[in-house]
């Protein structure tokens, strides 16, 4: 099918200023349903080549619009901060627009995909469809993961945005990850770290810096998930395990299940800037489209849900997330390093020293701009900063498919303390790879001082742990550059000040039995 294409329309915001955009129409076909695309990272390229042409192809138009501040459109990119109100007056322009044929859908991954959140319960009825994928309606639970700062997410992120604006800015997805790590190998304070990457103060930046740790306004503006329930588009969510914002992707689908919506959700073995989601995700989302906005319901599939089982190599299809029939079962941390679903017995805790200045690494784990596949972590668990914590071997196959948690029972000599864990899947020949993991931060407490009941949230999985394998639980207090190291004082964020060491404790008792919580599933038959 011919496509017409029409470049840099402009879009008037309430402010005055100009956003432009792309309109891409199917020749020969009037009022076809629109797909808008709003992206701060341009719209030509693979964007207006896969997106654009590639869904009018077949017989939709589609409208991909630049943010402000971005790729010739009007006004300073304030991140996260404009999208509400920038993409309803997109939407009122568009139903303005004698090609527009009364009805649209929205599509689009991580920042794109939150632009679709940030209007989806004020668009109206014309908005018939969605298409996210590995992104979610609120984005501060990523940057502050557990209460810790994500360093490595948002100085990349905020790196490659303001890379983008500059002449060449092709290259920034490439250099952006490089000069992230050369900033956190640097020594200098947190707040000094865009001044390695960019040469410069950067905004967004700053402001995540300075908003850490408070229940600010400023991220009221920018946070859509009180409102997901509220949409009545037909929502299809794609993520990934190890995608970074995997966790909050799943409150919204249990928000709209809540709600009585019937969204669809598909979790493949991906990470955040996997290449090989491109292609299911435009599959999935053509199908979606064709069902809600042409009718065509011949390419949905019956089970809404759609799960990779890592270690098992499998799909499965299930009617719902959590997935049925599963059973959370408690793994101890046991004596001599043990663990196990036994209850704990009488013994000492283990225990380590956590140096901020020589922070404990991270290997591999979610991240933005990084391969977070699953790495061997025998380098790590050679450290006298981290416990390692590892079943017998299995006697049979371990699918374990939902939510995932811990419960770690401490004292440590500061009060301000970050509580690691991660849970391993550890091969007959002894190496080990992280399945999933999930971070506290601490601050003083009625309890500090004395034995503290931590509670982490882990990423979810879905995996089979296979006969003859182990499961490996890490306990640590960092994991950099992921997360900020945690200074051990108090001090905010943004401080350089003096950094303290940190004698920890873990508890196994009857009286305290720390434990991980996995959830058994009932393997298919």
């Amino acid at each position: 099918m011919r496509v017409r294409v029409d470049r840099d329309l402009e879009v008037p915001m309430g402010d005055g200023v100009r956003l432009l955009a792309d309109h891409y129409a199917p020749v020969g076909v009037q009022g076809a349903p629109v797909i808008l695309i709003r992206s701060p990272y341009g719209r030509r390229g693979l964007f207006g080549m896969v997106y654009g042409r590639g869904f009018a192809r077949r017989g939709f138009q589609v409208l991909i619009q630049s943010c402000r501040g971005g790729f010739g459109s009007g006004g300073l990119l304030d991140p996260l901060g404009d999208e509400r109100d920038d993409g309803l007056a997109t939407v009122a322009w568009m139903r303005e627009q004698s090609w527009y044929g009364g009805s649209f859908a929205m599509f689009g991954p991580s920042y794109l995909g939150y632009t679709q959140w940030a209007i989806a319960a004020e668009a109206g009825p014309e908005l018939k469809a969605m298409a996210t994928q590995i992104t979610a309606s609120q984005f501060r639970d990523a940057a502050y993961v557990g209460g810790a700062f994500a360093l490595e997410s948002a100085l990349s992120w905020t790196t490659l945005t303001d890379g983008l604006s500059r002449r060449f800015g092709g290259t920034a997805p490439l250099t952006a990850p490089r000069l992230t790590r050369k900033a956190v190998l640097s020594g200098r304070p947190v707040a000094e770290m865009d001044l390695v990457t960019a040469g410069k103060p950067l905004r967004f930046y700053q402001d995540l810096i300075d908003h850490h740790g408070e229940p600010a306004d400023w991220w009221d503006r920018r946070d859509f998930s009180p409102r997901v329930g509220q949409v009545t588009a037909a929502v299809t969510m794609l993520g990934g395990w190890y995608d970074v914002f995997l966790p909050w992707q799943l409150k919204d689908y249990l928000a709209m299940r809540a709600a009585g919506r019937r969204p669809y959700l598909t979790i493949g073995p991906w990470y955040h800037v996997d290449a090989r989601h491109g292609r299911p995700s435009l599959r999935e989302a053509a199908a979606w489209f064709r069902a809600h906005l042409l009718g065509d319901e011949a390419g949905l599939r019956a089970d809404p849900v759609r799960l990779y089982v890592t270690g098992a190599g499998e799909w499965r299809d299930y009617p719902d997330w959590p997935v049925p029939g599963v059973s959370p079962e408690r793994w101890h941390l046991q004596d001599g390093f043990g663990l196990g679903m036994a209850e704990p017995k009488e013994s000492a805790p283990d225990s380590f020293r956590y140096h901020p200045d020589h922070p404990t690494p991270v290997i591999g784990g979610p991240v933005l701009l990084a391969d977070s596949r699953p790495r061997d972590q025998r380098r790590l668990e050679a450290r006298r900063d981290v416990l390692v914590y590892s079943s017998p071997a299995l006697e049979s196959d371990v699918e374990m498919i939902g939510p995932v948690s811990a419960e770690i029972f401490v004292r440590s000599s500061r009060p301000y303390l970050d509580v690691v864990v991660r849970v391993c899947d550890v091969r007959p020949d002894g190496s080990s790879f992280n399945v999933c993991e999930g971070v506290r931060r601490l601050t003083p407490s009625p309890e500090s001082g004395d034995i503290r009941k931590v509670e982490v949230d882990l990423w979810p999985i879905g995996h089979r742990f296979r006969r003859g394998h182990r499961i490996r639980v890490h306990v640590a207090a960092g994991a950099y550059p992921t997360i900020a190291r945690n200074p051990g004082t108090g001090d905010p964020l943004g401080n350089g000040g003096p950094m303290v060491t940190n004698d920890v404790e873990v508890f196994h008792s009857p009286g305290h039995p720390s434990a991980v919580v996995l959830p058994r599933c009932a393997q298919p038959g």
